[in-house]
């Protein structure tokens, strides 16, 4: 399938799909006219790579989760690399959670001194 079709099967934009691709998350073939050509398993792989986009991951985060990228990420039994990445992940993010709450204590503060 090429990238245009790709990227409606899986939601997402084509620039996505080149991203990815740099990235090395998927794979395509070159067709005669320089198209890229994508399997049809393609669509399984991008919606995991959204899925763990969309829980907080990053790019680089979701390499860790290569082998599994072309099943059901969601039912699968996580490995210990995997959860090692969430838990990392999730402490970047709440550290800076309490880093953004510290901010806003203060500025809450400094307003309410001034009334």
């Amino acid at each position: 399938m090429r990238i245009g079709e790709l990227a409606t099967a899986a939601g997402v934009t084509p620039r996505a799909l080149r991203h990815y691709e740099q990235t090395g998350l998927i794979t395509s073939e070159r067709a005669a006219n320089g198209y890229r050509e994508y399997d049809a398993g393609t669509v399984v792989r991008v919606r995991n790579i959204r899925h763990l986009l969309d829980a907080g991951l990053t790019l680089e985060d979701v390499r860790a989760f290569l082998p599994c990228l072309d099943g059901d990420v969601t039912a699968g039994s996580p490995s210990p690399k995997g959860l090692r990445v969430a838990r990392d992940r999730l402490a970047v993010l709440d550290a800076r959670i309490a880093a953004q709450l510290a901010v806003r204590e203060r500025l809450a503060a400094a307003l309410r001194e001034v009334g």
